[in-house]
């Protein structure tokens, strides 16, 4: 249904702070799962999210680092590629990047106009108004439409079956890992959660699934058979087959679905990431339908960085930022920092979202902590910071400092680790977005 009429709104063009503050006027429509909405807009729009292959990225954990991985990893194969992930750290316009550089202020301008212009057009029209995240994700369509990416990398919001992100025909659909998340959307079992996140498979997709839980598995399998698509499975098809940890980074041998990687390094922290790089592998493997050339492999590895991902910011005392925000991706970074940084207890800044599993973050982080400063990010759904002292007391021995603003966590954490010390900032991206405008 394009949409014609209405000169004026075609000619308006919003600056940087404008796009934002137009943004942030439907942060109150929420959470509103479906796809009408947004297959509506980006048919008036012109349909910008199609004409170029896509791997659609879906999971619990680990979907922002495997997109960034297989966007280098395509770039590297002469592609030139969009990425779309979310939430940001620090900045919106960190949401959609092409060739793994985050648009400019005036590029995400210009993208939030072309999509504002039809987004109340339709609303004029009676449509429902539009949420948050279906803008910003219509912005990085309009983005790349602009840029004429040739392949594209998408991250799922939340879920993946009613996604905004779902309306796209993915050539390769990715399932990270699946966990215990969003229940009252996504249902309160591991085979009903996979099924969601599985809804971004279609029939004319390959699937890479990571490592999951037999029950996703099985639903994983299942939904293959169904489709008659080629799955690709993890420590089945693809995987790690040798890894050793260095000061800064691990050199590995990744067994792709095509052939062997020898000899990558990747300068990141925690062996979980070894598993989302062999998924970034074996995703792009599928996207090219080829084998990698090895050599550019490696060099686009060496230009990786993962913000807020096992990050270390300061020294003396040292301090590490990680986006950690539900149970599963607690342990998985606990279990990290016990092989990296053997028998270091932490200060740990923590803050974390009403809507998770706090007790089950907070005693897991417990067997590394040396003591709790708790504090909130700007967000409404932040649990308060007096709340969240008073669940780490109730399954904590170890000393606790309450702040009501970040910066202020992060000085009272330093200040009792001392210089030879050690400070972790996690429970929520964003709180570890709010640690690094005042750290990096």
């Amino acid at each position: 249904m394009a949409l014609g009429g209405n000169l004026q709104g075609l000619l308006f063009s919003m600056n940087y702070e404008e796009s934002i503050d137009y943004l942030r006027d439907h942060i109150e429509q929420g959470v509103k799962p479906g796809l009408e909405r947004m297959e509506q807009l980006l048919e008036a729009m012109g349909s910008p999210h199609v004409g170029y292959p896509i791997i659609h990225v879906a999971g619990t954990n680990g979907k922002t680092s495997t997109s960034r991985m297989a966007t280098l990893l395509l770039v590297g194969h002469g592609l030139a590629t969009g990425t779309y992930i979310s939430p940001h750290l620090q900045r919106v316009e960190e949401r959609f990047s092409i060739n793994g550089r985050h648009a400019s202020p005036e590029d995400f301008a210009l993208a939030v106009t072309d999509v504002a212009v039809f987004a109340d057009l339709l609303e004029e029209r009676g449509s429902e108004p539009h949420t948050y995240f279906e803008l910003t994700t219509a912005a990085a369509f309009a983005f790349f439409a602009e840029k004429a990416v040739n392949s594209a990398v998408l991250e799922v919001g939340l879920g993946g079956r009613l996604d905004a992100t779902n309306v796209v025909d993915a050539d390769v659909s990715v399932v990270t890992g699946i966990g215990v998340e969003h229940t009252e959307f996504l249902g309160e079992d591991i085979a009903t959660i996979a099924g969601e996140k599985l809804g971004i498979v279609g029939p004319g997709s390959i699937l890479v699934t990571g490592d999951l839980p037999d029950d996703a598995l099985a639903v994983a399998h299942q939904k293959a058979r169904e489709l008659g698509i080629q799955h690709r499975v993890y420590e089945k098809d693809f995987g790690i087959s040798s890894a050793e940890r260095g000061i800064r980074g691990w050199q590995v041998t990744v067994d792709g679905a095509e052939t062997t990687y020898h000899d990558i390094f990747l300068p990141v922290h925690g062996r979980h990431q070894l598993h989302n790089f062999a998924v970034a592998v074996a995703a792009v493997e599928a996207l090219l339908g080829r084998r990698l050339d090895v050599d550019a492999v490696r060099e686009a590895m060496l230009t990786l960085t993962l913000p807020g991902r096992m990050e270390p910011v300061d020294t003396s005392p040292l301090v590490l930022l990680d986006g950690a925000h539900n149970a599963d991706g607690v342990t998985t970074l606990v279990a990290a920092l016990e092989e990296e940084y053997a028998n270091a207890k932490w200060q740990i800044v923590l803050g974390i979202m009403g809507d998770k599993n706090i007790d089950a973050m907070i005693e897991t982080l417990s067997r590394i902590a040396d003591g709790f400063v708790v504090t909130a990010p700007k967000s409404k759904r932040a649990t308060p910071p007096a709340e969240l002292a008073k669940r780490v007391s109730g399954l904590s021995q170890s000393p606790i400092l309450v702040a009501d603003e970040v910066d202020y966590a992060l000085d009272m954490a330093r200040a009792e680790a001392g210089p030879d010390g050690h400070v972790l900032v996690a429970g929520s991206l964003y709180l570890v977005g709010e640690a690094r405008d005042h750290l990096v």
